[in-house]
């Protein structure tokens, strides 16, 4: 299995952010505001705001993801606790089973079901806290670590390839 460094981990933060703010629309009005102003009965106006790109390539990358990682529900809370573990793995932290349910806004019963469905999918493992024996940690395996990296670099062609045909 391949390990990725810390740059390449660091990389791919910087992929996914720069993902992020292209769908977050950087400048001083909100994409949501621009969209408000403007006349979406004329599709020219969607494409000059850079809205329609940015609507495109969202719709793509929720279809890679489906694609990437099959039939498995990785959207809402499930997605949020995916990025969160490969984060904290990047930074060499780890995280407890309370604090994914926390970061990804769902109470603790429902994250353990959600974090029991992924370690039976092999993308997480859970280990007992030897430091505090109450305490469940959970990991991404290696081959969770892996699914998620490949797929941030599926994201990342997929942005270059946007950003060639923009050019």
């Amino acid at each position: 299995m391949q390990q990725f460094s810390n740059q390449e981990i660091a990389e791919l933060k910087s992929r996914v952010d720069q993902i992020h703010d292209l769908l977050a629309g950087r400048g001083e009005e909100s994409p949501v505001a621009t969209l408000r102003a403007v006349d979406s009965s004329r599709p020219e106006a969607l494409q000059k705001t850079g809205l329609l790109d940015q609507l495109s390539f969202s719709i793509q990358i929720r279809r890679i993801r489906r694609s990437h990682f099959g039939s498995t529900e990785m959207s809402g809370p499930v997605w949020d606790m995916m990025l969160d573990l490969m984060l904290a793995g990047a930074h060499g932290r780890v995280l407890s089973a309370s604090d994914l349910a926390t970061g990804a806004g769902v109470p603790l019963s429902s994250g353990l079901r959600m974090i029991s469905a992924l370690e039976r999918l092999g993308l997480v493992h859970r280990s007992i806290d030897e430091r505090d024996r109450r305490r469940t940690i959970v990991r991404l395996t290696d081959i969770g670590t892996e699914r998620m990296a490949t797929y941030f670099e599926k994201i990342g062609a997929a942005w270059q390839s946007a950003q060639t045909l923009a050019a």
